[in-house]
């Protein structure tokens, strides 16, 4: 029986456990939506009615775009990442594992996975790496 209450202590109980799937699912809803947001677009041509102007300012503009479309690339890719960082932490809410600090084996506080539900590392652990 010992051996079964130092278990609980050691990870999140399942009702815990719902509620950080709740607010990862709904976080990875919004995320994916941003993504969708983002990659439509850098789809769409840019129209911003300057078909007209002269050629100097072309070049110029081209420019300008290249730039937004990088950036909104490389939003993209944060995007992405993120999306896979909330995917494997419902992964490790499955298999019970959510919560656990990689480094030192112990439970994240709900402070901490509430501000950032995808963490693997207690702030313990990530003022470590600093």
């Amino acid at each position: 029986m010992k051996t079964e209450q130092a278990y609980e202590k050691n990870r999140y109980s399942d009702v815990e456990l719902k509620e950080f799937k709740d607010l990862i699912l709904e976080k990875l809803r919004i995320a994916k939506e941003e993504l969708f947001a983002l990659t439509s677009s850098l789809s769409s041509p840019n129209s911003n009615g300057t078909d007209d102007t002269s050629g100097t300012y072309k070049t110029l503009e081209d420019g300008s775009a290249t730039l937004e479309k990088e950036q909104i690339n490389q939003l993209a890719a944060r995007q992405k990442k993120f999306i896979e960082q909330l995917e494997a932490a419902l992964g490790r809410i499955e298999n019970r594992t959510y919560g656990l600090c990689r480094e030192t084996g112990k439970l994240i506080p709900k402070e901490r996975l509430r501000a950032v539900p995808h963490t693997t590392l207690s702030m313990e652990a990530k003022m470590k790496q600093y």
